[in-house]
């Protein structure tokens, strides 16, 4: 009996792992219908993977374990702004410890108040810098600046670039994050409470009538025979700037997805859990059949969503090539390796030589361009305001800021010319970050740089079980 059911088992296993090489092959062999060109850009499938896995993947996993990006302020009990709270998960795995005061190295700590840089620690600078936070002044790298630059910026407001709601980190609700040690991996947060949240994202905010229904939603009346065809016949009418919004949030969706199935809670023994990637969760979320053909579809979407923050990387290099720019936690020799590190992937994704061009959105008339650049702005705001409604506390943390580096990623696309014009020694009143947009920027695309190297590790794990 026992023989038989091995066998059987191991025949199961095996028409799985073949099943997911066809849902992987779409991905990664020349014959199958998610290889070369993506829509709405010139950039071929191939080409992303070999980037990612040899130029990105290695240094920016390095990058994420610098303190200066390790640690992440956010407030994870804001109310829902939209519906009443059904509550906070309860699942252990939902849980995500703050760190306590005494580990944050002291050159973010001192950021806590807006006083970011090396000069803060001379006493009169210090009064100088309380009183541009007064102002609103927000810039977590920049050093030795006076005090004449540093209230001139605090004028500078600039909420109207925004593409996401921002954490007050001066609310005592805000608390520090060692990303390191809350990992984005399967909890058990699912059902009603998930759904309502990625309904709401889809549904509200993605400039869709609610006469179009969205393909395996759960929480929309059955179609009959209608496999999505009507929705992409809808979505392929749309103008670029709203196809490309609904791409990004779809590729988000899918890097989410990707990641909890890689990093999934497989077994539980004596109180010890070991993690690892789940095929069969896989299968439930990309598969072809299981999905109807939306599963490489949202793979499609995930690339996409690289290629779009890859491009937001190339372009914000100038701000952080200055000399007055630093990546400062008080550890002078962990600071100028960051920012050597920093540096050099900047190097790389210049020398990708297939971008994303942004320059082909917002294209039309002045007076119409502005408009729809408004309505884009606001509906990804709206976004970011929802991941506040998210149940449990580790996925909030980490679809907060995924969603805030996705939300930079577009204001730094969206700077150019303020980019552009940088003064190389003093603060800019055109263009600038705060350091949890900036930790937030450089984790949301480590994040998608991991979701590229599993389906690379998912592809290995089932031809191994061949």
């Amino acid at each position: 009996m026992s023989g038989g059911g091995a066998g059987r088992s191991a025949a199961a296993r095996a028409r799985l792992a073949a099943r997911l090489l066809v849902v992987l092959g779409c991905v990664l062999t020349p014959e199958a219908q998610l290889t070369g060109v993506l829509d709405d850009c010139l950039c071929d499938i191939e080409s992303i993977d070999d980037f990612n896995t040899f130029k990105i993947f290695p240094k920016i996993q390095k990058l994420q374990e610098r303190d200066y990006f390790r640690y992440y302020k956010v407030n994870l009990k804001r109310p829902c702004p939209f519906w009443a709270d059904d509550g906070h998960c309860s699942i252990k795995d939902c849980h995500v410890e703050p760190c306590p005061e005494s580990k944050i190295p002291v050159g973010i700590k001192a950021g806590s108040a807006n006083k970011y840089s090396k000069a803060a620690n001379n006493s009169k600078e210090l009064e100088d810098c309380e009183q541009a936070n007064k102002l609103g002044a927000v810039n977590s790298t920049l050093s030795n600046q006076s005090k004449e630059a540093f209230i001139d910026w605090a004028r500078y407001d600039d909420s109207q670039d925004h593409f996401c709601e921002l954490d007050d980190e001066r609310s005592p609700d805000a608390q520090y994050v060692d990303l390191l040690l809350n990992p984005e991996r399967y909890t058990g947060y699912k059902g009603p409470s998930a759904w309502r949240v990625w309904n709401s994202i889809y549904e509200e905010n993605c400039f869709k009538p609610r006469s179009v229904y969205r393909p395996l939603n759960p929480l929309a009346p059955s179609r009959g025979g209608d496999d999505g065809e009507s929705f992409y016949t809808w979505l392929e009418g749309l103008c670029l700037e709203k196809r490309v919004f609904y791409k990004l949030i779809s590729g988000l969706h899918a890097s989410i997805n990707l990641h909890l199935c890689a990093n999934y809670l497989l077994e539980e023994t004596w109180g010890k859990p070991r993690w690892g990637p789940n095929v069969k969760e896989f299968t439930r979320r990309f598969d072809p059949a299981e999905t109807k053909g939306e599963g490489p579809r949202r793979l499609k979407n995930l690339y996409f969503l690289y290629l779009i923050e890859l491009r937001a990387l190339s372009k914000v290099a100038p701000y952080f090539e200055r000399a007055v720019v630093d990546l400062y936690t008080g550890n002078g020799h962990e600071d100028a390796e960051s920012k050597a590190l920093l540096l050099d992937i900047f190097r790389d994704t210049k020398s990708f030589h297939m971008h994303f061009d942004e320059k082909s959105m917002f294209a039309g008339d002045k007076k119409g361009a502005k408009s729809l650049k408004e309505e884009f702005r606001l509906h990804f705001k709206n976004i970011s305001r929802i991941m506040d409604c998210v149940g449990c506390d580790k996925c909030r943390l980490w679809g907060k800021l995924q969603t805030q580096g996705l939300g930079t990623a577009l204001k730094i696309l969206f700077s150019e010319k303020e980019i552009q014009s940088l003064p190389e020694n003093s603060p800019s009143k055109g263009f600038q970050l705060t350091r949890q947009e900036i930790v937030a920027l450089v984790n949301a695309f480590g994040r998608l740089s991991t979701s590229i190297k599993e389906l690379q590790n998912f592809k290995v794990l089932l031809q191994q079980t061949r």
